[in-house]
């Protein structure tokens, strides 16, 4: 049963992999052809942030150990299971928050070359 709960894990981690690096911001006023090649410049700049990967692998490994650890004490001592599960929850949660970090860095950046992003 529990591998069936990894599927739509790995299904959602698969689909949200690169959405902070391409997120589009809200603008306030029209975009013209500077914000547009800001913007490129912007996600490429997000998309190249390889340390926010790195530390989603960090806490895919402490979900893997935290997940073996709990998958040993359950009633059938199942630590592969709880690793592979803990693993998969802590990468899901991972990028999650690298994705969050993505979208920041687009939308500062594109502040900081002076567009009016409200969010």
């Amino acid at each position: 049963m529990k591998s069936l709960m990894i599927i739509p894990v790995c299904l959602t981690v698969a689909a949200c992999a690169e959405s902070g690096a391409n997120y589009q911001p809200i603008l306030d006023g029209a975009p013209t052809a500077a914000y547009r090649a800001d913007l490129a410049s912007c996600q490429a700049l997000a998309h190249n942030q390889s340390q926010l990967d790195q530390e989603t692998l960090g806490v895919a490994a402490l979900g893997a150990g935290a997940g073996a650890a709990l998958g040993a004490l359950d009633d059938d001592g199942n630590a592969w299971g709880g690793a592979v599960a803990g693993a998969l929850a802590g990468g899901a949660a991972g990028r999650v928050n690298a994705n969050e970090r993505r979208e920041a860095i687009v939308v500062e950046c594109l502040r900081g070359r002076g567009h009016r992003v409200v969010g």
